[in-house]
């Protein structure tokens, strides 16, 4: 076997760990440092390849990423789903194969519309090609945004793009970046390396800059009850009231407190099914002055099923009325999990995508902040964190906290729960606000303004975490433009590369021997 056969060999098959190297730059390993060096190898494959080799070395590395990025996914599938292992592993293979095919995509563009341009493939449209691919995984069959590469740089230099340009826009700094370090490296050249040393001060500067402003005045006393409850038993009939009185008994102990908060569908049952233990609820919140703020499943009239979050106590409605009561109703619903897509086509192939409460409807996609004892939080339930545009339209010049209740019971020790909670922490770096995040078994935790975790219950224990926070006034950059400015680079970018073709072409013309057809 020749050299040049074992280097075809070899290139594509080096993509695979290299994919996988990104995953440790993500929680909880937190080797921010890793997804640059990993983007950057993937980079330095595509040099000089064809549109086939390349689109396979793109498809090799996005297996390596996220077959082991999302491998937290089959946890709940084998031990919650109850599907056959063999189903199980097939849905799994499909689904990691269909993330795949977006980094096959970006390789396959990456040299055939670039081609011998290395500037306009590593600064131009190499990133624009990025970003596009990017925003259609976190929209398509109602999107998947996990392992964007600027989640993980929640605590580099480049973190200081969140205000700015949100999330994608960090991805776009590491891009941008890692393209310049190619060009310098694969070229020969040395004036690339400007480049990244010019991104990195940037994001350094931007992270000094102050874009809110703590209200120290207003601090607020908030406890958040992780009631770990195992997801095993927690629906069955016996079990109701042992998990209702196990949070009231936690939250009589902390009526002090101006907002207590239990996770996402802490009560098991319907709210229909519990008014009066609600109304209950509610009278001894208002006369401990406090808002008890829980999630709850809701039927309504119309047989249509609801994931909520509710506000007790002391709120902007008055005493607890079921018809008159103030709640969240979550919008990105989880695919499988609280819809089936294409439901009427699957579900008569299988009886696994007949799952329990994957039947649920849509709350509206922009909702009021839910006010609790005189505080305004901007809530998301679970999966929907993930989607930063749609927390960013939720905040408003009123807004002080950030909410989020989740229960990720359902991927056991994974690392799931670790990169949920990075991704919201990037919520609240993006907008500003303090996050506070009650789960059933961890993480529960609340963010500051910047990203960073101040305090946190350990996973798989009972226990209340009681701290003071302080909210923000004011609003960031992100908050206020959105994803406008990233859109105003692709402009630029792509503009830019159709001038250097047209002058690159033109060139050509020029240089070419000139004919007289008349000697």
């Amino acid at each position: 076997m020749t050299t040049n056969t074992l280097k075809k060999l070899g290139q594509p098959l080096l993509a695979v760990p290299a994919g996988a190297l990104a995953t440790l730059s993500f929680a909880p390993y937190h080797h921010w440092y890793l997804a640059p060096l990993s983007l950057f190898i993937f980079l330095y494959l595509l040099q000089n390849q064809s549109v086939k080799r390349s689109g396979l070395i793109g498809f090799l590395w996005g297996l390596g990423l996220f077959g082991t990025g999302i491998s937290w996914v089959h946890v709940s599938i084998a031990n919650f789903g109850g599907m056959p292992w063999i189903a199980g592993w097939g849905l799994m293979a499909l689904l990691i194969g269909y993330l795949a095919l977006y980094p096959a995509v970006f390789g396959a563009l990456f040299n055939k519309f670039n081609r011998g341009r290395p500037f306009h493939q590593l600064m131009l449209s190499g990133p624009v090609i990025w970003l596009i691919l990017d925003w259609i995984r976190g929209w398509l069959m109602t999107g998947f945004p996990w392992l964007w590469l600027g989640y993980s740089q929640i605590d580099s230099p480049y973190a200081g793009f969140a205000p700015i340009l949100g999330v994608e826009g960090i991805t776009l700094a590491i891009v941008i970046s890692c393209g310049a370090l190619v060009a310098a490296t694969y070229y020969r050249n040395w004036r690339p390396l400007l480049i990244p040393v010019f991104v990195l001060a940037l994001g350094l500067f931007a992270g000094q800059k102050q874009w809110v402003k703590p209200d120290a005045d207003n601090t607020v006393d908030v406890a958040m009850i992780q009631g770990n409850v195992p997801q095993e038993i927690k629906w069955l009939p016996s079990q109701r009231w042992p998990t209702l009185m196990k949070y009231t008994d936690l939250t009589r102990e902390n009526w002090g407190a101006d907002i207590i908060i239990w996770p996402e569908a802490a009560i098991p049952a319907l709210e229909t099914q519990v008014t009066t233990f609600l109304q209950n609820l509610d009278a001894a919140a208002r006369n401990n002055n406090s808002t008890v703020i829980t999630g709850v499943l809701d039927q309504n009239e119309d047989g249509e099923f609801y994931n909520n979050i509710l506000t007790l106590g002391v709120n902007a409605v008055g005493p607890y009325q079921y018809d008159q009561a103030e709640r969240y109703s979550k919008h990105h619903l989880l695919p499988f999990g609280e819809f089936v897509p294409f439901g009427d086509i699957l579900r008569p192939l299988a009886p696994f995508f007949n799952l329990p409460m994957s039947s649920f409807s849509r709350g509206d996609y922009i909702q009021p902040n839910l006010e609790a004892n005189g505080y305004s939080l901007a809530p998301a339930l679970c999966y929907e964190v993930a989607f930063s545009e749609q927390v960013r339209r939720n905040v408003n010049v009123d807004t002080e906290f950030l909410l989020t209740l989740s229960n990720d019971t359902w991927f056991g020790k994974s690392i799931g729960p670790f990169q949920h909670m990075e991704i919201a922490q990037m919520r609240s770096l993006e907008v500003g606000k303090p996050l506070l995040r009650a789960t059933n078994s961890g993480l529960t935790g609340i963010v500051d303004h910047k990203g960073k975790i101040i305090e946190q219950i350990p996973q798989f224990e009972t226990g209340v975490l009681r701290a003071k926070v302080v909210p923000t006034i004011g609003m960031t950059p992100y908050t206020t433009l959105g994803s406008w400015p990233l859109y105003i680079y692709m402009l630029w970018s792509v503009a830019l590369s159709w001038i250097l073709i047209r002058r690159q072409a033109g060139r050509f013309r020029d240089e070419q021997p000139q004919i007289n057809y008349h000697d």
